[in-house]
C-alpha cells in the first residue's frame, strides 16, 4: 500500500471513530426558561409567524403609497397616413395629404386631497393587521412554550417514576433473596418465589416502557429546540422547590383580559371592521384631487388641412369626482358592514367568556394540585408504614405472601402518585400562564 492510500485509510478510520464518539449520549440539564429561549431562536414552528410580521409591515408601506401623488408619463412616435375627405353621402372622395411624422409626449400628476377617509382608514387597517400578525406570533409562541412545557414535565414525571420503579426493583430483588433463604430453611414455598419473580418481571418491563417514552419525549424536545438528537435533556430538579405564586382567581382573570393574544386579536378585529365600515361609507362622499399636466403633440391634426407643427400646453387645477351610483349601491354594503362589526363583537364576547371559564377551571385545578400533594405525601407515609409492618410480620411468619404483594403494590402506587403530584403543581401553574397569555 502506497503512502497516499495509507493516508486515506487512516483518515477514514479516524472519521469513523469520531462518528461513533459523536453518537454518544450527551446528558445536559436544561431549565424550562432555557427551553423557551431555545425554542424562540430555533423552533421552525415559529418561523412562519415571524415572516408574517415582515409581510404585514411591508403591506403597511404599500398602503401608505396611496398618500403619494400619481405620476404618469407617456411618449410615442407614429407614422400618419394621408387622410380622405368626402361628402356625408360618401361622394366626391378626395385625398387629404397629412404630415407623416407624429409625436406625443404627456406628463400628468394627480394628488388626492380628500377621499372621504378611504386612504387614512386603509392605512389604519394595515397597521391593525401588522399588530394582529405580532399577536399571532405571540399566540403561536405561547402555544409552543406550553407544548414544550408539557413535554418537559412529562419527561420530568417519567424520570421520577423511573426512579421509583428502580427503587422498587431493588427492594423486590432483596425480598426475593430473603424468600429464597427462607425456602432453603423450609420456611417458604416455591410459589412465593414465583409470585415475586412475576412481579419483578412486570416491574422491569415497565422500566423498559418508561425509558422508551422518555426517548420519545426527549426527541420531541430536541427537535423543537434545534438540538442534536444525541442530547439527553435532564429537567431542572430545583424547579419543584420553587415557591410558585398563588394569587386569587380575579388576579388570573385580569391577567387573561390584559394579556391574552386571542382576546387582543379579536379586539383589533372589531377595530378593523369599524375602519372598513368607514371605507364603505367613503363611497358616498366626493373625492377631491389636485391635478397637473403637460402635453407636447405634433402635428396639429384637428385643423384641416393639418398644421405640421408641435403644440405644447399645460394645466393645473382641482378635480372633484362623485360616484352617483353610490346613492343606491352603497346601502347594502353599509348594512353588511354593520353586521360584520356586530359579528366580531359577538365573537370577542364569546371568546372572553370561554377564556374566563378556562382560567377558572385551571385555577381550581392549580389549587387542587396543592391539596393533592398533601394527600399523596400522607399516602406515601401510610403506605411505607404499612409495608414495614407487613414485611416485619412476614419475616415472623405472621402474614402471607399475598399480603406482602398487596403492601408492595400499594407502596409503589403511592410513590408514583406523589411523584406525579409534585409535577402537577408546576404544570397547572404554567397552564395558567398559557391561558393568560403570559407564558
Amino acid at each position: 500500500m502506497n503512502k497516499f492510500n495509507l493516508s486515506i485509510t487512516v483518515l477514514c478510520v479516524s472519521l469513523c471513530v469520531e462518528g461513533v464518539c459523536a453518537q454518544d449520549t450527551i446528558r445536559q440539564t436544561i431549565t424550562l426558561d432555557e427551553i423557551f429561549t431555545l425554542a424562540d431562536r430555533n423552533s421552525k414552528s415559529l418561523r412562519p409567524s415571524v415572516t408574517a410580521i415582515d409581510e404585514a409591515r411591508e403591506a403597511v408601506r404599500i398602503v401608505k403609497n396611496d398618500r403619494l401623488p400619481d405620476i404618469e408619463a407617456s411618449l410615442s412616435f407614429s407614422y400618419l397616413g394621408d387622410g380622405t375627405l368626402m361628402e356625408r353621402d360618401f361622394t366626391q372622395v378626395e385625398r387629404a395629404p397629412m404630415p407623416h411624422f407624429g409625436n406625443n409626449f404627456a406628463l400628468e400628476v394627480s394628488q388626492i386631497i380628500y377621499s372621504g377617509g378611504a386612504v387614512p382608514n386603509s392605512i389604519a387597517i394595515a397597521h391593525l393587521q401588522e399588530e394582529i400578525a405580532r399577536l399571532n406570533w405571540k399566540k403561536d409562541r405561547n402555544k409552543i412554550h406550553f407544548l414544550l412545557a408539557g413535554y418537559y414535565f412529562d419527561l420530568f414525571k417519567q424520570q421520577n417514576i423511573l426512579k421509583v420503579y428502580e427503587r422498587n426493583i431493588e427492594q423486590t430483588k432483596q425480598l426475593l433473596k430473603d424468600i429464597r433463604a427462607k425456602q432453603g430453611e423450609g420456611l417458604a414455598l416455591k410459589n412465593d418465589i414465583t409470585r415475586y419473580e412475576l412481579l419483578l418481571s412486570d416491574l422491569e418491563f415497565t422500566v423498559v416502557q418508561l425509558k422508551n417514552t422518555m426517548d420519545i419525549l426527549n426527541r420531541n424536545l430536541t427537535t423543537q429546540l434545534g438540538l442534536d438528537e444525541t442530547v439527553q435533556i435532564l429537567p431542572d430538579t430545583t424547579l419543584l422547590s420553587r415557591v410558585l405564586p398563588l394569587g386569587d382567581e380575579p388576579y388570573w382573570q385580569g391577567e387573561a383580559v390584559e394579556n391574552s393574544p386571542e382576546l387582543k386579536q379579536l379586539e383589533l378585529a372589531v377595530q378593523q371592521t369599524k375602519h372598513q365600515d368607514k371605507i364603505v361609507n367613503s363611497d358616498r362622499l366626493p373625492h377631491v384631487a389636485f391635478i397637473a399636466g403637460n402635453h407636447f403633440d405634433g402635428p396639429i391634426t384637428i385643423e384641416v388641412p393639418p398644421i405640421n407643427k408641435n403644440f405644447n400646453y399645460w394645466y393645473v387645477g382641482v378635480g372633484v369626482s362623485y360616484n352617483l351610483a353610490s346613492l343606491y349601491k352603497t346601502n347594502k354594503s353599509a348594512s353588511r358592514s354593520k353586521l360584520t362589526i356586530r359579528r366580531t363583537q359577538e365573537q370577542y364576547a364569546d371568546a372572553r367568556e370561554q377564556t374566563e371559564l378556562a382560567v377558572q377551571a385551571a385555577y381550581v385545578r392549580y389549587i387542587e394540585a396543592y391539596e393533592q400533594l398533601n394527600t399523596r405525601e400522607k399516602g406515601v407515609e401510610l403506605a411505607a408504614q404499612n409495608y414495614a409492618v407487613i414485611a416485619n410480620r412476614y419475616k415472623n411468619e405472621l402474614s402471607l405472601i399475598t399480603d406482602m404483594l398487596d403492601a408492595s403494590n400499594a407502596k409503589l402506587s403511592a410513590e408514583v402518585q406523589l411523584a406525579n403530584a409534585q409535577i402537577d403543581i408546576a404544570f397547572n401553574y404554567y397552564k395558567l400562564l398559557y391561558l393568560t397569555g403570559t407564558l
